[in-house]
């Protein structure tokens, strides 16, 4: 008998995978790349470099004291660059931020101490007012169609003058007066001024608040609806209506946004001064503007992120302490923040580039 021998199979070996080849659209980007498209890596580094050159150049910086001045310097600046900034992405900007805190804390303090109410009631209508202003501002975007410029830099002059002139026709004068002895002011206070004791440092509470701001303004971008709706409008507003996007109610919530962050800012001012200036206020909205672009945020909208914002308002705290523990001139802060606005946009517009460089 013959034996039948059956052919093994061939065991053959897969070839090695190659290189993915994507055309350039899909293919994974080095590390570096990607960490340079986050709007928030140029000023983090500016952030790092101003702290490491203060630190050097001014020895008192270096206390837990110092540090705390700075941050709290920071939060003040930080809470109301937040919803300024998340405005900018959605393509918008609001030149009536700064007087608007004036006026949140200039209602509140004034229908308290005149209609000797409990304070909280003033505090209370002051979140409604500082909200219509910031309803009204994006009412009227939505509806005539103007410029957010042209919009707000009318609400701009007529809050000024509103608070001037409102304030000394029921005070008799240009401040308004003492509230620190009326009812519900030390709860108040609590919660809007007060500060808490770190390793023998005194930290004020704002720095906490503009913490948490962050936090929740990082996870709306980035985790929900709204924040997809922000970076849509932003980007092109036609097309985001196109796609079902509420242009509208997204506009006008942005705009009431920052309403809410001039009245949390006015309410610190308020309990930590126990009266208000009627002129203060004016130029603070450019500092708003500038620690969000600082921050990386893109006037033409589409672009930035809340991280961003916290490093541009810390680099303008560490500044402006900085120069004061350096013993320098104070008059030089100014142009040490334009230095700082120009170098920020000069390197967002390189690191925008260059992560967008195939």
């Amino acid at each position: 008998m013959g034996i039948t021998r059956h052919a093994e199979p061939a065991v053959t070996t897969p070839p090695a995978p190659g290189p993915k080849e994507t055309g350039g659209r899909t293919r994974e980007r080095p590390l570096a790349l990607r960490l340079l498209a986050r709007p928030e890596v140029g000023v983090f580094l500016g952030a790092a470099a101003v702290l490491v050159f203060f630190l050097i150049a001014a020895p008192t910086v270096r206390q837990g004291g110092s540090m705390a001045t700075v941050l709290y310097q920071s939060s003040t600046i930080g809470i109301m660059a937040l919803p300024v900034a998340l405005l900018m992405i959605g393509g918008e900007f609001d030149l009536s931020a700064g007087v608007a805190v004036v006026t949140s804390a200039l209602t509140a303090s004034m229908l308290s101490y005149q209609l000797t109410l409990n304070v909280w009631t003033g505090v209370i209508v002051a979140l409604l007012v500082s909200l219509a202003v910031g309803a009204f501002n994006g009412w009227m975007l939505v509806r005539t169609g103007l410029p957010s410029f042209l919009v707000t830099l009318g609400t701009f002059l007529i809050l000024q003058g509103v608070n001037l002139a409102v304030t000394k026709l029921v005070t008799g004068n240009v401040a308004t007066d003492d509230i620190s002895d009326m009812e519900g002011f030390g709860r108040a206070r609590a919660i809007f001024a007060s500060s808490f004791d770190v390793g023998g440092v005194q930290v004020k509470i704002t720095v906490v608040w503009w913490l948490v701001f962050a936090a929740l303004a990082t996870w709306v971008l980035l985790r929900t609806k709204y924040g997809n709706w922000i970076f849509a409008v932003g980007g092109n507003q036609e097309s985001a209506r196109a796609v079902g996007v509420p242009v509208t109610f997204t506009k006008v919530t942005l705009f009431m946004l920052v309403g809410f962050g001039a009245w949390f800012v006015g309410m610190h001012q308020l309990f930590s001064f126990n009266t208000v200036q009627s002129g203060e206020g004016v130029g603070q909205e450019l500092i708003y503007i500038a620690a969000a672009v600082i921050g990386g945020c893109l006037l033409t909208g589409g672009y930035g992120s809340a991280i961003g914002p916290v490093f541009g308002a810390f680099m303008f705290g560490m500044v402006n302490q900085g120069i004061v523990y350096a013993g320098w001139n104070p008059d030089w802060f100014k142009a040490f923040l334009g230095v700082m606005l120009l170098g920020a946009v000069l390197v967002n517009l390189w690191v925008r580039r260059t992560a967008t460089r195939r």
